[in-house]
């Protein structure tokens, strides 16, 4: 039998020639996907509807978290690879938590670009818009399955903001306002609210569309889990992280 070192380009060709492959094997499936200038390593372990995602590459606490988790736990985890938190796209720079949409995509460019003239603006998020719906179609999990998000927030009182939009909250941890889960699921909700964390439940329609992957998760009712944390507050997103994923069906 061939290993996957032994596969060459003739063997390909001929696949290829004979029709779809049956019984797709690993090493064909991709090991990066690329949306603009964001780069995305894919790790897997086993089949599972469980998907991870690291967008800012400058987390480098978290991306190790989720490298860690991956080894016990079955699933996906998409981690960007960028030394920086904001990424390259056409010389110039976007969030890459507002490029799941035009709306937010612009907003992230113009405050990040400020000499950019509407064409680079234009093109940009002509780029984007090309290649968005491959990375959605790759993050979104199947049969309903969960997608998890870790992100750090500084400065920001994430619960307070998190409240003006949410439907619901359980905030046992008022102390520790940027520490939270936010869903978008109502029944994983009720599950997150008996833990001991902060958890808002965020559905569709009351928040403007910041491009962030949360809320097109919940424009799409995908099932969206966002672990968010302070600075340096990775021990606490790792607790909240093996909490979610032990519970959550």
């Amino acid at each position: 039998m061939k290993t996957a070192e032994a596969v060459s380009r003739r063997d390909l060709v001929a696949l290829s020639v004979a029709g779809p492959l049956v019984g797709w094997t690993p090493w064909f499936r991709p090991k990066e996907i690329v949306i603009g200038g964001a780069r995305f390593r894919i790790i897997r372990n086993r089949r599972s509807t469980r998907r991870y995602v690291l967008l800012h590459g400058d987390d480098d606490a978290a991306r190790q978290l989720l490298v860690s988790h991956l080894q016990s736990r079955r699933g996906t985890a998409y981690l960007m690879e960028s030394a920086t938190r904001e990424v390259v796209i056409n010389g110039g720079k976007v969030d890459p938590n507002r490029m799941f949409s035009r709306a937010g995509a612009e907003a992230s460019l113009r405050s990040l670009n400020p000499g950019w003239s509407a064409e680079q603006i234009s093109a940009a998020l002509d780029l984007l818009d090309s290649q968005r719906e491959r990375l959605l179609n790759a993050l979104i999990p199947p049969d309903h399955g969960l997608l998890i998000s870790l992100n750090s927030n500084a400065g920001a009182n994430t619960v307070a903001e998190a409240a003006a939009v949410g439907d619901q909250r359980s905030l046992p941890q008022p102390q520790s306002p940027q520490a939270l889960f936010w869903c978008t699921d109502p029944a994983d909700y009720q599950t997150l609210a008996a833990s001991p964390y902060n958890v808002v439940l965020a559905r569709r329609g009351r928040a403007r569309d910041d491009g962030s992957l949360g809320r097109r998760a919940a424009i799409r009712d995908v099932r969206y889990l966002g672990i968010e944390s302070p600075p340096g507050g990775h021990a606490a997103q790792g607790e909240m992280l093996v909490w979610a994923d032990t519970h959550l069906r």
